[in-house]
């Protein structure tokens, strides 16, 4: 039976999570067969368990077929230390389940093409991925500090780290991602300024000769890439990253569909060669957005399709997860609007765009 572990978190992430157990619940109701466990994750585990994550739902993670999460964070944990923010429970799920890959597609919805910031014809047809490294580089790197220097000066020491291992797999993964889709990979990064940029290029140029020329790769300095993304987006179709360059980027590219809570996001391990299982956790891109939780306002799109994305890469749903996909843009194209994306219009509440997307999906399964 398929395995599911539900970790909610703070602000937002227990309504969306509520909103995607109601999809999981139509597919169960179809056979499907999921079998969930919840646990806590972010400030309600800090505030219940003592820990951002604890032992035991680390455990419970290991014995399931992927994960879902919601968000965490929030103001009443802000002084607490590092060791102890909700984020920490996330970056420990990441490196404790080593999930390398973090795959953040920017889809722009035929409905939702003036909802962006930027010209309908910049966006419209939008899809392009970003492949983000997602256990390495700066935010695991040692030294990680702040010293006292006396005299009221202090350093602060984050060390940005990339073994060629660490590198080379993430860029086959994109070649990989790349050959189902439009075939090509720009490779982003900062070597006219980082020695880790002069690697990177390095070992993604290698592991490109190496069984992947069939893939066309370009290369990009990050900074160009930014502005590249808010040009002419449609020119990409994955883009390859590392961990502080690709957590920046897939935000500029989410913003690029219209909203944050649109978009959804995968992080996988490698496969297990004895099992044949991949590790993986699926999230919203958004986070836990404190000023609008407990308000039945938030988008649960993001959330359910986190969930498609699941159906896809850990289940091999592939039908299951277009009809999902499929269902979320009918509702978007009857005008349906939660309060992020509706721009005149009258938003709906979540529990209305969920009942929706049901409703859509009950048509085309």
């Amino acid at each position: 039976m398929p395995s599911l572990l539900l970790l909610p978190g703070d602000g937002i992430g227990p309504e969306v999570m509520a909103a995607t157990e109601r999809v999981i619940d139509f597919f169960n109701r179809r056979g499907a067969g999921f079998e969930l466990q919840h646990g806590l994750v972010g400030g309600s585990a800090v505030d219940k368990e003592g820990a951002p994550v604890s032992e035991e739902t680390l455990a419970i993670g290991e014995a399931v077929d992927a994960i879902l999460f919601g968000a965490v964070g929030g103001p009443q944990y802000d002084e607490l230390s590092y060791e102890m923010r909700p984020e920490a429970g996330l970056l420990r799920l990441r490196k404790h389940f080593e999930l390398f890959a973090n795959i953040r597609p920017a889809i722009c919805y035929p409905a939702l093409a003036d909802a962006s910031s930027l010209k309908r014809e910049v966006v419209e047809g939008l899809d392009i991925i970003i492949l983000r490294e997602l256990t390495g580089g700066v935010y695991f790197g040692e030294p990680k500090t702040i010293e006292d220097l006396g005299n009221g000066q202090k350093r602060a020491i984050d060390t940005q780290i990339y073994d060629t291992y660490e590198i080379d797999r993430i860029a086959r993964a994109a070649f990989e991602l790349a050959r189902t889709r439009r075939q090509h990979v720009t490779s982003m990064e900062k070597r006219n300024v980082m020695k880790s940029g002069v690697l990177w290029r390095e070992v993604v140029e290698d592991a490109h000769k190496d069984g992947n020329t069939d893939i066309t790769l370009s290369h990009m300095l990050a900074d160009a890439g930014a502005m590249q993304l808010v040009r002419d987006p449609k020119q990409f179709d994955v883009i390859v990253c590392d961990n502080l360059f690709g957590d920046m980027l897939s935000d500029i590219a989410a913003q690029l569909t219209g909203s944050l809570g649109m978009l959804p996001s995968a992080s996988l391990g490698a496969v297990d060669e004895r099992s044949g299982r991949r590790r993986a956790l699926y999230e919203p891109v958004h986070g836990s957005a404190p000023d609008i939780a407990g308000k039945g306002i938030a988008n649960p799109i993001a959330m359910i399709a986190s969930f498609g994305m699941a159906l896809q890469y850990s289940f091999g749903m592939v039908n299951e997860a277009k009809a999902l996909d499929g269902a979320i843009a009918a509702a978007l194209a009857d005008g349906l609007r939660t309060a992020d994306i509706a721009h005149g219009v009258t938003p709906v509440s979540t529990n209305e765009m969920t009942d929706a997307i049901l409703g859509k999906l009950e048509k085309a399964l």
